[in-house]
């Protein structure tokens, strides 16, 4: 009878131990995917030639922490308009900035842009005047983008940014730029 309650305590302990390492490490993965990183599935054609749709990604949350978001970074934010839907877009406009877009050209203060795709969009738009702490966004998809351009809100604000994407990791890896 000790014999099995002495294996019954060993178990049990066995058990505890394990509990303890399971815990932990949930404990540290939503630490990591709350604070540092997330990942993301792309749901759209909307940033097609440069991120696929079903295209796995990591966002990095700590992008922001020590910078500003430049024109160029392809981020993640609450969709201005529910405050609740994740999108991924490229950062067009920056605060203060008044942009337009004419002819399939990206004018900002009056100056064409270098654009990130050779997708051209066919309605003209603007001129905006992107207030401070927002950020006009596009997608690389310009003909088939639901982005700044058609929104009710406008603009993203700085807080509802989530991060920058960093990297595809699925179906191939690379640095997205």
């Amino acid at each position: 009878m000790l014999a099995k309650k002495g294996t019954i305590i060993k178990v049990l302990k066995e058990v505890f131990e394990w509990s303890k390492v399971v815990f932990c490490a949930l404990a540290i993965s939503l630490l990591i995917k709350n604070t540092v990183a997330a990942s993301a599935v792309v749901p759209t054609g909307s940033m097609e030639e440069t991120v696929m749709t079903g295209s796995r990604i990591v966002i990095n949350r700590l992008a922001y922490l020590c910078s500003t978001p430049q024109r160029g970074d392809i981020v993640s934010f609450y969709y201005p308009d529910d405050g609740e839907t994740l999108y991924l877009k490229r950062i067009i406009g920056l605060p203060g900035e008044t942009i337009k877009g004419v002819d399939g050209k990206v004018y900002i203060n009056g100056n064409e842009i270098e654009d990130y795709t050779s997708n051209v969009f066919r309605d003209d738009f603007g001129p905006y005047t992107i207030p401070n702490d927002c950020y006009f966004m596009m997608g690389d998809n310009r003909s088939n983008s639901w982005d700044s351009r058609y929104w009710d809100n406008k603009y993203v604000s700085e807080s509802e940014i989530i991060g920058k994407a960093e990297i595809e990791y699925y179906p191939e890896i690379k640095v997205l730029r």
